[in-house]
């Protein structure tokens, strides 16, 4: 018989309650090219996903896999250094467990970033985008099968998954730090393989401004939990899919990542001691 949710969240959480310290407020997901934000956090207590019980673990290369929690910038928040995938063979409702572990630990804002390919033309490698909404094309749910009433509703709405309250602080400190932001519609897919051409013409078609392999699968569960949640995606690459395509290898994806990692420190450096306490609005 599967284990239920609840279950699994209640013995990975017990495995490592004595070391979590006081509760979060915020949750931050760093995406490929962005785990060097983690050095931040002052204070650190780290605890590896391998040492979690019945925690799954990540393999996707520059993913150290690891909670680290402690101050970041204001906040006592638990950073995920390294997120899971679909593609790494997790099901989504292992990478639902993690998201629910997050708002276990206290956390009532969930921040997510990626790194993602520009499906719109007008943007470029090295922009930010500021996530309005996604598209799910996985075909996939972290909340099929038995719904735990104790962490989310059966039917959740999902008219606004990112947090407009959120979004309009994030444009706010976009401008106050003088930091070019973008906004649109994240693409969601399994991976681990890059977009064809003709796909990624199809997802711009759709009204998609980004692509990626991640998020989607976190933010739904976020939702069902309750969460707030903000998305910023680190465009890496374009892949708009058309005649002058070039070729994306991973690693440089990660490279450009990683430059617009100071260009989203400097966002969130200034929007989270703004951010609302567990239980409050924005």
């Amino acid at each position: 018989m599967t284990e239920s949710q609840i279950a699994r969240l209640d013995r990975a959480h017990r495995s490592i309650a004595g070391r979590v310290g006081a509760p979060c407020e915020a949750a931050l997901v760093l995406g490929s090219g962005l785990g060097h934000l983690a050095a931040a956090v002052k204070d650190p207590t780290i605890i590896p996903y391998s040492e979690i019980e019945g925690f799954p673990v990540s393999t996707a290369p520059g993913h150290k896999g690891q909670f680290v929690i402690g101050d970041l910038f204001g906040r006592r928040t638990v950073v995920m250094q390294g997120r899971l995938h679909l593609y790494e063979g997790w099901q989504p409702r292992d990478i639902a467990l993690a998201v629910y572990m997050l708002k276990r630990l206290g956390a009532g804002t969930f921040v997510v970033t990626n790194a993602a390919g520009g499906l719109n033309g007008d943007y470029a490698a090295g922009d930010v985008m500021l996530i309005e909404d996604h598209l799910n094309f996985t075909g996939r749910s972290p909340l099929i099968g038995p719904n735990d009433e104790a962490i989310g509703l059966r039917f959740p709405d999902q008219s606004r998954l990112y947090d407009p309250d959120l979004r309009a602080l994030a444009i706010a400190s976009a401008a106050r730090t003088g930091t070019p932001l973008r906004y649109g519609i994240y693409c969601g897919l399994n991976g681990p393989e890059l977009e064809s051409s003709a796909e990624r013409r199809f997802f711009r078609m759709a009204g998609g401004d980004a692509v990626g392999m991640s998020t989607v699968m976190e933010v739904i569960a976020a939702n069902h939990a309750g969460l707030r949640v903000l998305g910023l995606s680190a465009i890496a690459n374009a892949a708009t899919g058309g005649p002058d395509q070039q070729p994306d290898t991973i690693e440089s994806v990660a490279e450009m990542a990683a430059v617009c990692g100071t260009k989203i420190e400097a966002i969130l450096r200034d929007i989270f001691p703004k951010l609302p306490a567990s239980g409050e609005k924005a």
